[in-house]
């Protein structure tokens, strides 16, 4: 089992920044890749960005344009999502999850990830 928490959201006005984190913990040791998906109000889930477990492949959304940067800090079993020129349509909650099944290739379908965090509100004024 693996356990995520997910912190650093907030309320930000429009071009400005946040940096999520991804804190795992239980069996967190074993390899994983980790994505990070939102979901705003009356949408479905959406794919965000993923990191390999070594952190040398990642995936994003395209339409995100360069805005968002994921990396991970192994030794602190932490996953990050910088988002930077934030925009209301960024609104939403965020979620990390792992998929244990591909270490190596961050995948981008959600059924691939087993284990969920509870979510971070990120909302974004105009």
């Amino acid at each position: 089992q693996v356990q995520l928490v997910e912190s650093g959201g907030g309320l930000v006005q429009a071009g400005g920044s946040l940096r999520l984190s991804c804190k795992a913990s239980g069996r967190a040791d074993d390899l994983y890749a980790v994505g990070w998906f939102r979901q705003a109000p009356g949408k479905d889930r959406e794919f965000v960005a993923a990191i390999s477990w070594r952190g040398s492949n990642t995936n994003y959304v395209d339409s995100l344009g360069g805005r968002f940067a994921i990396s991970r800090d192994n030794a602190k079993n932490t996953v990050f999502l910088q988002m930077n020129n934030l925009k209301p349509e960024d609104t939403a909650v965020y979620y990390c999850a792992a998929d244990r099944t591909s270490a190596a290739y961050p995948r981008v379908s959600a059924r691939f990830y087993t284990y969920w965090g509870q979510g971070t509100q990120v909302t974004v004024s105009s």
